[in-house]
């Protein structure tokens, strides 16, 4: 699906813009706090979850969260609209018939890719964790629904830890419960990590490949087998009430990284090499949904490249025919992108972000 049309009205610092897209890569320009970065995250709201800031939907009015704001699109052959009212939960439509955020994730893949993520290889595990699951939402969009199953079963069982409830039948239920769902989760993970090993493999790019796994951490939070998953809760009860929470399991796992002959860890790596391994695992992401036309944000990308590494990226997205949306703080940043990118300008007038010329 190809987003061709973008409406915002109240959204951060837009009161309302409109842009007209096509396939081409949509290249953002203009000075810092002209409002860029607002646009990539309105169009990663056409995704399942809070999008790329991961902000509530309150804090992503203009004037406050006294003031709602709605975002319309068209997808394909698919009008789209995502809003939240004053104190209302978000809302979504699809082709004016009320639908859930799930739908959206089937409707469109969006991958993004923001500053903050540069620290994704030495940051917490809890990053490196969120970024995997939306690499594997990209391919998997049922595993929203797995991750909702696994962590409301889990909330209910850290409070009977807390309360320190010690009948087993109220356990039993709710582990089986997290069994069933963590096991899916961990089966998503582990397919997505495949499907972008395989994506890099033979693949001619000028970023390097990666070798993934996913880390078990505490409590074999790698494991995919439901059985297994309940048999450790259950034993590991007396360990998580005198914690007051749960231990072990999925929500526990962690991305691995190495490259290069020498199999360096991400974590020990230059902080270009760590963006440029990024950008690769992106790259891998998209080149893996076969069939599928995902949609790339790239949010001030183009300033952590020089100018041969800017070339080998637009080319790769070219190539991809993904549908790319950059921002960057000047038009000289996407050079390599004329004639093959549409170029949008945005300025800041007073507290109002508006179309440059």
């Amino acid at each position: 699906m190809t987003l061709t049309r973008l409406h915002l009205t109240q959204f951060r610092s837009w009161a309302r813009l409109e842009i007209q897209a096509d396939r081409r890569p949509v290249a953002i320009h203009g000075p810092n706090g002209a409002g860029k970065t607002n646009i990539l995250e309105a169009v990663s709201m056409l995704s399942p979850g809070r999008g790329m800031r991961g902000a509530a939907p309150g804090d992503q009015a203009r004037k406050g969260p006294g003031v709602g704001w709605q975002i319309a699109a068209r997808i394909g052959d698919h009008q789209v609209t995502t809003r939240a009212l004053p104190g209302q939960p978000r809302e979504v439509a699809i082709d004016d018939k009320p639908s859930t955020q799930i739908a959206l994730g089937r409707l469109m893949r969006v991958i993004w890719l923001t500053p903050a993520m540069d620290r994704l290889w030495t940051d917490a595990p809890e990053q490196r964790r969120r970024f995997l699951d939306r690499v594997t939402l990209s391919f998997t969009p049922g595993h929203a629904e797995d991750a909702l199953a696994y962590d409301k079963a889990m909330r209910e069982r850290n409070r009977l830890l807390r309360d320190e409830i010690r009948d087993p039948g109220w356990y039993r239920a709710l582990e089986a419960q997290m069994a069933q769902a963590g096991a899916a989760l961990t089966r998503n993970r582990l397919d997505a990590i495949a499907r972008i090993m395989a994506a890099q493999d033979g693949a001619e790019t000028a970023f390097p490949a990666a070798s993934l796994a996913l880390l078990p951490g505490e409590g074999a939070a790698d494991d995919p087998d439901a059985e297994s998953i309940a048999d450790r809760l259950a034993q590991g009860r007396g360990r998580d009430m005198a914690a007051g929470r749960t231990l072990s399991g999925p929500h526990r796992a962690d991305l691995g990284a190495h490259w290069g002959p020498q199999a360096m860890p991400a974590a020990l790596s230059s902080t270009g090499e760590q963006k440029a391994l990024l950008l690769s695992l992106i790259l891998a992401n998209a080149r893996a949904l076969e069939g599928e036309r995902p949609v790339l944000l790239l949010d001030e990308v183009a300033a952590h490249l020089d100018a041969g590494r800017r070339a080998a990226l637009y080319d790769e997205i070219c190539a991809l025919d993904a549908q790319a949306w950059l921002t960057g703080t000047g038009p000289e940043l996407f050079e390599a992108l004329r004639g093959r990118a549409q170029f949008v300008a945005v300025a800041r007038e007073g507290e109002t972000s508006a179309m440059g010329i």
